[in-house]
């Protein structure tokens, strides 16, 4: 059955927010007594899956929904200056064009995506669903479907961490892992992704083949 709607992740597969992040992270360590983050620190996160980040960082559960607030905050006050991946405009002016719902899900704030797809001129999106929920994205995917009167068949996902491959899987929708986001292609490959991609040009491809 042909896919009729594609959802995608933000930070890190729409928007360059890697070093933003990392920016915000380094900033915050003294209020909230991490380390702060060198390259080679960065290299080492992105071969480990979100929940071992935050124990790396030392950050106690209890603190993780103060510390994403804040985060947030801060990259409200910088979304201005954030980039969109090299070759995402095309790729996704291509999919609207063929007639695909695109839609984005986000941990991230709803101000601040569409802050930056207007910047940018990224207007190609159908819906933006924002949940504060780290660890709960398979849960927002089967809602999402629900609304949208979607089969699981009919879509398909677009993230850069391994919690999408494993939301993705969990509501039995295919997904398109990206390598030039958060984790990196070593760890993405181990999730067994349906496919994993490095250059936005290959969405078109993929996703029409399907």
């Amino acid at each position: 059955m042909a896919k009729k709607v594609i959802i995608f992740d933000f930070d890190g597969t729409i928007a360059d927010t890697l070093d933003s992040i990392a920016n915000i992270v380094n900033c915050l360590s003294d209020e909230f007594g991490w380390e702060k983050l060198k390259q080679e620190d960065m290299d080492r996160l992105r071969n480990k899956e979100s929940k071992e980040v935050i124990k790396d960082l030392g950050i106690p559960m209890i603190k993780l929904p103060s510390v994403g607030k804040k985060i947030k905050a801060e990259l409200n006050k910088k979304i201005e200056y954030v980039q969109p991946v090299s070759g995402i405009e095309e790729a996704l002016l291509e999919l609207k064009k063929t007639g695909y719902t695109l839609g984005i899900l986000t941990s991230n704030s709803k101000d601040n995506v569409s802050k930056f797809l207007k910047k940018n001129n990224l207007d190609f999106f159908d819906f933006i669903h924002s949940e504060n929920s780290i660890f709960g994205k398979s849960k927002l995917i089967k809602v999402l479907l629900k609304n949208l009167k979607i089969r699981p068949e009919e879509a398909i996902y677009v993230g850069d961490e391994v919690r999408d491959i494993e939301a993705a899987k969990k509501t039995n929708i295919n997904v398109i892992a990206v390598s030039w986001g958060f984790n990196s292609k070593q760890i993405l490959e181990k999730q067994n992704p349906d496919f994993l991609i490095d250059k936005p040009g290959q969405l078109v491809e993929i996703i029409e083949s399907l």
